[in-house]
């Protein structure tokens, strides 16, 4: 009779384990999770895209909790806030949320949908904030706002529902927001800490790339600013929208020694210009306000835009580039 450990010892030995290729790599990721899920860049022709209906949750504002000192509505105790002196036209801010959804299928782009959590998350229509896209999957955020901490269990569970690898859950004493982390190439990303992502935060992320070969800078954000992606957008290779004011000088430093050329915003755009989406190269779906110089400078450099309506949006205190993120894009 055959030695029962000879024959085991013989099978492991035929069905051996093997480490290439890497996780990342493209058949690998097909044959094992059955896309290649995550991006590489911010300006590839985006394929699939999450977002989030405002919904009963808005309901949650209440328009006699006005705080006049500093313009808006909202409440410390239960824990919300509302950025506007007006309150919440819910009708209209789904409404203007189905024509961005609608302009994003018109691209060819597969909206699938974040399940919000229950309760006074009225920032969850943001969906960046809670998930960050990386080579191969995801890096789920924690939030820095205690407001949005519970955004992560939903988005948790849609990636999970999805398929998507989740490579990290930021964890300790971390704290990080999508809406800070962008793509700069291939092989470089840039985090903007401040108020709501902090250094080791920040760092977690790091660990993440620096296994994939790709370069992190940390950008010192201006003052109260929370997130790099109101004031920086990548909308081309190698070009970028930027408004100066909210970033360091060694940041723009940064992108000119890398090849990265930039638009400078001008003084009569609506803030929220920037905070813009590109859904391919030299592509973008855009909010209304920019000043026809803004607009000169993009055609000038072979940008191409859509102009969203989204005004009733902004009010809760995010834009276009807030209300997605994209799970899988082209590569350059």
């Amino acid at each position: 009779m055959t030695n029962p450990h000879w024959i085991y010892t013989q099978t492991i030995k035929t069905f051996a384990a093997g480490a290439t290729p890497a996780f990342e790599d493209e058949g690998e990721l097909a044959s094992t999770w059955g896309r290649v899920w995550g991006i590489d860049n911010d300006v590839g022709r985006i394929r699939d895209i999450l977002m989030h209906r405002p919904g009963p949750e808005m309901n949650v504002v209440d328009p006699g909790k006005r705080i006049a000192e500093i313009g808006s509505y909202g409440d410390p105790a239960v824990g919300w806030y509302f950025q506007s002196d007006t309150p919440p036209d819910i009708p209209l801010m789904q409404a203007q949320h189905d024509g961005f959804v609608a302009a994003l299928r018109a691209e060819g782009i597969n909206v699938h949908f974040m399940e919000g959590e229950a309760g006074n998350r009225l920032k969850q229509i943001y969906t960046r904030d809670p998930v960050i896209m990386v080579k191969g999957g995801a890096i789920v955020c924690r939030m820095g706002a205690r407001i949005r901490r519970g955004e992560e269990l939903a988005v948790t569970r849609t990636l999970a529902k999805l398929g998507i690898p989740i490579l990290r859950t930021i964890n300790g004493a971390g704290i990080m927001e999508g809406g800070s982390f962008t793509w700069l190439n291939e092989k470089t990303c840039a985090i903007g800490v401040g108020v709501r992502v902090n250094r080791e935060g920040a760092a977690q992320v790091g660990e993440v790339l620096a296994r994939q070969g790709v370069e992190l800078l940390v950008v010192d954000l201006a003052g109260y600013d929370i997130h790099i992606d109101v004031s920086f957008l990548m909308v081309d290779r190698d070009l970028a929208l930027l408004n100066p004011q909210g970033l360091p000088y060694s940041f723009l430093e940064a992108l000119t020694e890398r090849g990265i050329r930039y638009i400078e915003t001008d003084p009569g755009d609506d803030p929220w210009i920037v905070n813009s989406l590109a859904v391919a190269p030299g592509k973008v779906l855009m909010p209304e306000g920019a000043t026809n110089r803004t607009l000169d400078r993009l055609a000038a450099a072979g940008v191409s835009w859509v102009t969203v309506p989204y005004a009733a949006v902004h009010k809760n205190g995010g834009g276009l580039h807030c209300s997605t993120t994209p799970l899988r894009r082209d590569s350059l």
